[in-house]
């Protein structure tokens, strides 16, 4: 099989230091356990390697004691845990660990920030290091690729995602397959495994409503309507949902500048193919009316990957006035305002006036498919 370098491998590696903890973060079957192998052969000291999900290493890390885990990791130099989110009280025990076990170096995953961020927040101010692992990004992919292979792939990619094993798949069928799995074994699975929530049908229905609606701004009362529950549930819901990594908001770009669009947000998936999944249409796109949508999830996504493995700490927001004009993407950095506005066709609009009146510094782009390249895949 392909080994595709993730980019994120340096930056871990670089990061894991004596009695400091990597937390690794991502959706299910992105491939944090075979970046943790890949970590893990190439430490040079001895590794003990854990499962948040086996009975034997809940029951090993049950007794939270100096001399329990001194005892549990004596002459052991690397601790790796995959899956940590499932293990009770993982913060305080991290925390144990990485203060009182001379030379330890830890690395967690969690493909849900349920309890793994959220309990491990506290306790490891100071003490820890947080990344994010994403389905493949064309970064990763134009290692192994030529430029005559991404674009023939790019249709692929845009219906069929970029989750490792979708990508290394050559038969649609299988790609299918694959992801319907994914969303009815893994992702379902993680959401409604938290949080006392019992209801997988309402769940189901709303991410089936964010992904018919994806790019488009959301009312949280509309939803609620549809589906029977409360504005206050919905939010709920899709906090939830975001936590385990399946959807993102990005917010309205506003400096109050007066009719700009400030409190409004649009939801997108992570990957295509998971959103396809949902919605039950992996048709070509030639045959689609949603070509759009998937483009410019695809886009935002793509530079979303490159902003957090290359530590770039853009904000990225949309753009738009109440009469109507909109601009796709907004990139804040330092003092530096990038627009983005995306096209499948060879349409090249204009900046919309009002940006330009309330942004005169602002730098304009219209990103298609003769530049996307370029795009997605700069360092800047």
């Amino acid at each position: 099989m392909t080994t595709i370098k993730r980019l994120i491998t340096a930056k871990i590696t670089q990061k894991l230091m004596p009695n400091k903890a990597i937390l690794l973060f991502g959706a299910r079957r992105v491939g944090k356990t075979i970046l943790m192998r890949q970590i893990i052969d190439n430490f040079p000291g001895k590794s003990m390697v854990l499962n948040g999900e086996d009975s034997t290493t809940l029951s090993i890390l049950e007794q939270q004691s100096i001399s329990n885990y001194k005892q549990l990791l004596n002459q052991v130099d690397l601790l790796a845990i995959d899956e940590a989110q499932n293990i009770p009280d993982i913060g305080k025990k991290l925390k144990l660990i990485v203060d009182e076990i001379p030379g330890i170096h830890v690395l967690a995953s969690g493909s849900s920030s349920f309890d793994l961020l959220n309990k491990t927040g506290e306790p490891l101010v100071g003490r820890s290091s947080s990344f994010m692992l994403f389905p493949f990004s064309q970064s990763e992919l134009s290692e192994n690729e030529n430029m005559l292979d991404t674009l023939g792939s790019l249709e692929t990619r845009l219906v069929y995602g970029a989750y490792p094993e979708v990508v290394l798949m050559t038969d649609n069928e299988e790609r299918k397959d694959y992801l319907r799995d994914v969303v009815n074994a893994y992702l379902l699975k993680d959401i409604l495994s938290v949080d006392g929530l019992k209801n997988a049908g309402k769940m189901k229905d709303l991410l089936r409503l964010i992904a018919f609606q994806m790019g488009n701004e959301v009312s949280y009362d509309e939803l609620g309507r549809q589906l029977g529950m409360s504005k206050n549930t919905v939010e709920k819901y899709l906090d939830l949902l975001s936590k385990v990594f399946v959807i993102y908001r990005l917010g309205a770009f506003s400096t109050n500048q007066r009719n700009e669009v400030s409190k409004a947000g649009k939801w997108y998936f992570y990957d295509n193919g998971i959103r396809n999944s949902i919605i039950g249409n992996f048709n070509p796109i030639a045959l689609r009316q949603d070509v759009g949508q998937l483009w410019e999830a695809y886009l935002i996504g793509e530079r979303m990957k490159q902003n957090h493995y290359l530590r770039l700490n853009k904000e990225f927001y949309f753009w738009r006035v109440y009469r109507g004009k909109e601009i796709d993407l907004i990139e804040v950095s330092e003092n530096q305002i990038n627009a983005y506005e995306f096209k499948w066709g060879d349409k090249v609009p204009k900046i919309p006036i009002a940006f330009a009146n309330n942004y005169a510094n602002a730098n304009y782009h219209v990103i298609n498919k003769k530049n996307y390249l370029e795009f997605i895949l700069s360092e800047q």
